[in-house]
């Protein structure tokens, strides 16, 4: 592997994503400049794009709420123990068209 090869920073992100919503256990990571916890909702391809919905939790300076994040962009990725209950309602699947779903919290 090259330094710098980011498929296999993004298969070891696709493996920890599937656990995460399968199992509905919160994610901490770091996004830009910031750490963040959010549960994770949907994991797929959107234009052409391999991305994550959350429902972000903590984050400084931030906001709680929806964000939908470019897998790529991710680092310092972990699941933790930490369980959610499960969908927050249907709403958001209306917002947002997938050319793949990998994954979803039901």
């Amino acid at each position: 592997m090259a330094v710098g090869d980011s498929s296999h920073v993004v298969s070891i992100a696709d493996h920890q994503l599937r656990v995460a919503i399968a199992d509905r256990r919160l994610i901490r990571f770091t996004y830009g400049s910031a750490s963040r916890v959010a549960e994770p909702h949907d994991y797929g391809v959107q234009h052409g794009v391999v991305r994550v919905l959350v429902y972000q939790l903590r984050s400084a300076p931030f906001s709680r709420g929806w964000r939908l994040l470019d897998v790529s962009k991710i680092s310092e990725l972990a699941v933790l123990d930490e369980t959610f209950a499960g969908s927050r309602g249907g709403r958001h699947r209306h917002h947002f068209m997938w050319d793949a779903l990998f994954a979803r919290v039901e």
